[in-house]
C-alpha cells in the first residue's frame, strides 16, 4: 500500500500538473469505488465543470479541493496509484497516447477511473485489485468527519516535536512498537514498510512493547522517523509491487531499504541474517542480532 512518501510523491508530482484545469468528464468501469456519493451518476454530475484549485495530502489520502467548496478524496489503498497522461479509449479499453512506462509498464494499464480534463489530458487510477477509495465531500463535513478527526498527527510537522511523539505513544498505552507505528490514530501515514526501515535504524525490534522502551530508544525511533520518511520522499517511494509515480515511473526507495524484503539475506549493519515473521496479520522484517 503506498505509505505518506508515496503519497506525497504523488501529490508533488499532481500539483504541477493538474491545479487550475477543469473536469470535463468521468469515466469508470468500476463504480463501487465510489464511495460518496454510492451514484456514480451524481458523482459524475457534481465534479463536471469543476476547477481545480489545490491538492494536499493527510496521511496516506490525497485530497483534491475544487472551487466549489468541495474535496475529492483519493485513498489508493493496496495496489492503486493515480497517473496523468493521455489516453485514447477504443474497444473497452484505455490505450496510452504517451510512449514510455503509461504504455509499457503493466502496472500502469489497470484504469478503472479516469478524469477528463480540459486540457485534453487526463487523470487516471491505476488499481489492479481495485480496492481503492474515491469519495467527495464538502470540505468543512469531511476535516469535521470522524475519519478525519481520528487520525493522528502528520510526522514530518514541526509541531511533531519528541515531546507530541511521546504524547501519542501514551494513548496507546501498550502494544508492540511496529503495530503502534502503523496505527493511524497514532501516527498517519506509517505503514508495513517504513515501519521495518525506521526500527532498523533505530536499532529497535519491532516486537517490542512500547511499556517497554527507555528514552533513549524512543527518542532514536522519533528521529529515525524523520530520516527515513524524508529519504523515502527523496527517493520517490518504494515501487518494488504496483506503486508508480505520476508519470508512470519508479520511485528508487527499494534500493536503499536494509531489511523490509530482505529474509535470508546479510544484515548491512551487523552482517547477522534478517528474518521475518507475523505480526498482526502483516509482516516484520528485521536484524534479531542489532535490533534489540
Amino acid at each position: 500500500m503506498p505509505e505518506l512518501p508515496e503519497v506525497e510523491t504523488t501529490i508533488r508530482g499532481l500539483e504541477k500538473r493538474i491545479i487550475g484545469l477543469r473536469v470535463r468528464d468521468v469515466w469508470t468501469d468500476f463504480k463501487k469505488m465510489i464511495k460518496k456519493p454510492r451514484d456514480f451518476k451524481e458523482f459524475k454530475k457534481s465534479l463536471k465543470g469543476k476547477k481545480i484549485i489545490g491538492i494536499e495530502r493527510r496521511g496516506k489520502n490525497i485530497l483534491i479541493n475544487l472551487n466549489d467548496k468541495r474535496v475529492l478524496l483519493i485513498h489508493q489503498k493496496m495496489t492503486g496509484h493515480l497517473l496523468f497522461g493521455k489516453w485514447l479509449f477504443k474497444k473497452g479499453k484505455w490505450f496510452s497516447k504517451i510512449p514510455g512506462p503509461l504504455k509499457d509498464d503493466p502496472r500502469n494499464r489497470f484504469l478503472h477511473l479516469v478524469f477528463l480534463l480540459d486540457n485534453d489530458k487526463h487523470l487516471a487510477l491505476s488499481d489492479l485489485r481495485k480496492f481503492a477509495k474515491v469519495e467527495l465531500w464538502d470540505k468543512d463535513e469531511l476535516q469535521n468527519s470522524e475519519g478525519f478527526k481520528g487520525l493522528g498527527p502528520e510526522p514530518l510537522e514541526r509541531i511533531f516535536t519528541f515531546k507530541k511523539f511521546k504524547g501519542v505513544l501514551a494513548k496507546r498505552r501498550k502494544g508492540k512498537i511496529k503495530e503502534v507505528l502503523m496505527d493511524q490514530k497514532i501516527i498517519a501515514g506509517i505503514g508495513n514498510i517504513y515501519s521495518d526501515e525506521i526500527l532498523w535504524e533505530a536499532k529497535v525490534n519491532p516486537f517490542r512493547d512500547i511499556t517497554t522502551l527507555k528514552e533513549k530508544e524512543l527518542d532514536k525511533i522519533y528521529k529515525a522517523i524523520k530520516k527515513i520518511l524524508r529519504k523515502g520522499i527523496k527517493m520517490k517511494g518504494d515501487s518494488f509491487s504496483d506503486y508508480r509515480k505520476v508519470d508512470g515511473t519508479k520511485g528508487n526507495f527499494n534500493k536503499l531499504e536494509r531489511v523490509y524484503r530482505k529474509e535470508g539475506k546479510k544484515c548491512q549493519r551487523c552482517k547477522n541474517i534478517i528474518k521475518r515473521k507475523k505480526i498482526g496479520g502483516r509482516s516484520a522484517h528485521f536484524c534479531p542480532r542489532c535490533q534489540r
